[in-house]
This record gives C-alpha cells, sequence and structure tokens, in this order.
C-alpha cells in the first residue's frame, strides 16, 4: 500500500471512489479459493487479525472467502462500511457471533436488533446526556485517586487486571449506583468466563458443542448463574426501595416508551441491559487504558509531554469534567492508543438481502466484517501507521480523514451508545493516574494479542509502578 499521506479531501475521496455495478458485475471480489478447507477455519480462530491483514493485502480491500455455505467478506474501505454501517444500515443484521452472544447478554443494546433496539436505546439515551457525565466524572476521577492511594512504590502489578477492576468499580457506581465491593470478585469472573465463550460462539459448530457436556459448558452455566443473581438483587432492592437515583438503573426502571407502547421494562429486560452494560462499560475501557500504558511506557517522550501537559493543566488537584477541554494531548493519546488497539478490533454485520457493493453483488445472508485493527493502520490515511504518534490529531487531521477510516466506537445507529463516556473515563482516568504513577513494562513480558470480542493482551501486563515525584527528584 502507498505510504503517502493524502493531506486533503479532494485527495482522499479519489482513493474512496467506487465502481457503480453493472448488468455483467463479477459476483465476487478476489479472494482464497479453498470452500471447505478446515485448515482455513482453524486459522481464523487461530490468528484472525493475521488473517485479515494477509488477505486484505493480498487482495485488496474487498474480499470474499467462503467456508462451506457461508460468504464471507471482508472490507477495508471507508465508504464502503460507511454504506453498511450507514447507509444501508437495515439491509443489515448483526452477525452470527453475536447473535449466539444472546445467551450471555439476552435482548441488551449489543444483541437485540429492530424495533426492540431503538426502543430500547431510547429509553437508555438520557442516562449517557452531557449533564449527566459531568456527575459520573465526579466518581471516575474519585475511583482513580483511590486506586493510586492504594499503589506501592516499586510493586509489579498486572495493570491489565488493575484497570478492569477500577473500570468495573466505576460502572457499577455511575451507572447503577451501586457499591460492588464484596462481589467484584464473582462479576469478574464471571465477565471472565463469558469473554472466553465468544470464539465459540462464532464457530457453524457452536449450537452442537452447547449441546455437550463439557467442563466450558458448565463454567458458564454456572457463571451466568452467579451474574444474575447479583444483577437481580441489585434491580429487586430498587424496586422496593423507589428510588430514583438518577442513575441508568432509576431511569430504565422508571423509564415508558412515551413513543411506542407506553410500557416498562420487564426485570429480564433490566437484566439484559445491565450485563451488556457491565461487560461493555468496563471492558473495553480497561483494554484501552492497558495498551495506553503499554505505549506510554515504550515512548518515553510522549509520556513526557504527557505530564506536563497534566501538571500546567491540574497541578496537584483531581482532573473534572470542565478540565476535558483543555486536556487535549491527553486525548491525543487516547485516540492514538485505540487507533492501534482498538478495543472493539472488529464489526460485523449479515445482509438480510442480496447487496450490491463496489462492482459485486453479494448473495443474501453474507457476512461482512469491518476491522477497526486493519483500517486504522492503513498507510493511506495514517502517515507512519506502526508509530504511536498522538501528535497526527490536529484539527485538519480528523477534517480530512474520512470517517470510517477511524471508528473504535462503530458507526450508525448501533454506534455504541456509552461513547461519550468512555472519552471522559479514559481522558480522566489518564490524567488522575499519571499525576502520581507512571508503569514500566516487565522486560520479559510477553505483549501478544488476543482478539475476543474486545481486544485483550493474552498474557496480561505486568508492569512496574514508578511513584512520579520519586521519579523527578532522581
Amino acid at each position: 500500500m502507498s505510504t503517502h499521506y493524502p493531506e486533503t479531501k479532494t485527495e482522499i475521496n479519489k482513493i474512496q471512489q467506487r465502481p457503480t455495478l453493472n448488468a455483467n458485475a463479477r459476483r465476487y471480489p478476489p479472494g482464497p479459493k479453498r470452500r471447505f478447507s478446515a485448515g482455513l477455519f482453524f486459522e481464523i480462530q487461530r490468528d484472525p487479525l493475521k488473517l485479515i491483514a494477509d488477505a486484505i493485502h493480498e487482495y485488496g480491500d474487498l474480499v470474499h472467502f467462503q467456508l462451506g455455505p457461508q460468504h464471507i467478506y471482508l472490507v477495508n474501505q471507508p465508504a464502503v462500511i460507511q454504506d453498511i454501517l450507514v447507509t444501508h444500515n437495515k439491509s443489515f443484521i448483526k452477525s452470527r457471533g453475536l447473535r449466539q452472544a444472546k445467551r450471555i447478554l439476552g435482548e441488551g443494546l449489543l444483541t437485540s436488533e429492530g424495533d426492540f433496539h431503538l426502543r430500547q436505546r431510547r429509553l437508555a439515551q438520557p442516562a449517557f446526556h452531557r449533564q449527566r457525565l459531568a456527575g459520573y466524572a465526579e466518581a471516575m476521577s474519585a475511583y482513580a485517586a483511590r486506586t493510586r492511594e492504594r499503589w506501592r512504590d516499586g510493586a509489579v502489578v498486572d495493570i491489565h487486571q488493575e484497570m478492569m477492576r477500577l473500570t468495573l468499580d466505576i460502572v457499577a457506581k455511575t451507572l447503577f449506583d451501586a457499591d460492588v465491593k464484596a462481589e467484584a470478585q464473582d462479576i469478574r469472573e464471571a465477565l471472565n468466563t463469558f469473554m472466553s465463550m465468544f470464539n465459540r460462539l462464532n464457530s457453524p459448530l457452536a449450537e452442537w458443542l452447547d449441546r455437550l457436556p463439557l467442563a466450558s459448558n458448565k463454567r458458564f452455566w454456572d457463571a451466568r448463574a452467579r451474574l444474575d443473581a447479583i444483577i437481580y438483587r441489585i434491580i429487586n432492592e430498587r424496586r422496593s426501595s423507589g428510588q430514583d437515583r438518577g442513575d441508568l438503573l432509576s431511569m430504565l426502571l422508571h423509564a415508558q416508551d412515551v413513543e411506542g407502547d407506553n410500557t416498562r421494562m420487564t426485570d429480564m429486560q433490566l437484566r439484559d441491559e445491565a450485563v451488556t452494560i457491565f461487560l461493555a462499560g468496563h471492558e473495553t475501557t480497561a483494554n484501552a487504558l492497558t495498551w495506553t500504558w503499554y505505549l506510554l511506557s515504550q515512548n518515553p517522550a510522549i509520556e513526557e509531554k504527557l505530564h506536563a501537559e497534566i501538571e500546567t493543566v491540574l497541578g496537584e488537584r483531581l482532573p473534572t469534567f470542565d478540565d476535558l477541554p483543555r486536556l487535549k494531548y491527553t486525548e491525543a493519546v487516547l485516540a492514538e492508543s485505540m487507533r492501534l488497539y482498538p478495543p472493539a478490533w472488529i464489526v460485523g454485520r449479515q445482509s438480510v438481502q442480496e447487496y450490491a457493493l463496489a462492482n459485486y453483488l453479494a448473495p443474501a445472508r453474507s457476512i461482512f466484517f469491518m476491522s477497526q485493527y486493519v483500517m486504522q493502520r492503513d498507510a493511506r490515511y495514517f502517515h507512519e501507521p506502526a508509530r504511536f504518534l498522538p501528535e497526527r490529531w490536529t484539527p485538519e487531521m480528523k477534517v480530512a480523514l474520512p470517517k470510517f477510516a477511524y471508528f473504535p466506537f462503530g458507526g450508525g445507529p448501533r454506534v455504541c451508545i456509552g461513547e461519550s463516556f468512555a472519552w471522559t473515563e479514559g481522558i480522566l482516568l489518564i490524567a488522575a493516574l499519571s499525576q502520581q504513577w507512571q508503569m514500566r513494562l516487565v522486560p520479559s513480558h510477553p505483549i501478544a494479542l488476543q482478539p475476543v470480542i474486545t481486544l485483550r493482551p493474552k498474557y496480561g501486563m505486568q508492569m512496574k509502578l514508578e511513584r512520579r515525584a520519586l521519579v523527578t527528584r532522581r
């Protein structure tokens, strides 16, 4: 691929130009010819990131391959991604893996479809409005302060687990006004069990494997029972008290669908949304922060610039919601981290009818995959794409960049409802923790990607904590 960095919208539009479909259109784009290959199936399971990146490098921005009767398309063009996620979104449903995930998430926002999804989103959206975020920000900084006070200079910790613990506490407090300290370990174990199942959910053999007396199946149902008990307890306590605490759970309990049938959510619907938010609301931010600390530890000059901004804007006080517009470099650090290591590394859709893309015609029920991880490392849109370079995020670059060359939160009607929450949380936690601490990767620790539903560090992230006051004096 070209290493030229497009400076203007005109140049970028030329890159995105797509031929129109004609009567003699070829049915499939180029791609691997193996149709019934067990090797291809296991390659997808073993290293999907490499498979996608290699296929796009070899065959181009539209790749077709087949697993038995299933047609699969890889899409790496911003304009086509926008067509699928936005312009023609009603022509698609969620891909197989997330439909199977209903066993875990029920009919939550991540998995529900159609009018029901729109109804649930209408009911939940007010909890993420700007005025609510200002209140959440105070709790975010307070929990960050609690974490940094607990840390000890020179200690070696798994920073991934530390971030998972921190973001779980925050999502429980801000969105459910609940202190789950006593149950935190059960929640973490249940969510980890769910995550370990997601790769299997994409398998054509998933339904058959579910019927077998496997230890993994027992772990799954035990984990679901433990998590459900915690969630239903919180719901029952809130229903009994009748309190409106201004959090998401209160809003969902009391909201009526005035644009629909004027009904309220059942306990099961509340449970599905709560589990979805527990999973998505802490897992994604924890992963983004983990990769951010890793990248900063490998780029001390960038880390120094980050510290300089934080000291200038904050001094020694904790960050607040009002500080966000002034923490521009902190925001750029997070944006660049999510470019290189997007928490949601792939988006999938399934067509409900034949779909024309570029000069090809995809059969009904075809699956389309769009990888943020691959798209956001494309040298046509990002100069020196492998470099961690927060300085690239200038206002001019943001204007010139196609919307779907960078889409860590998805797009269209199903764009992540918690995007503003995640940006607020990420920036505040980076600032609050960096005031007192910096992290250094343990030299012998292996770094590898684990692409399940989110992009996790496969072996965790062992890092040594260094108190910044001591570093400054040295």
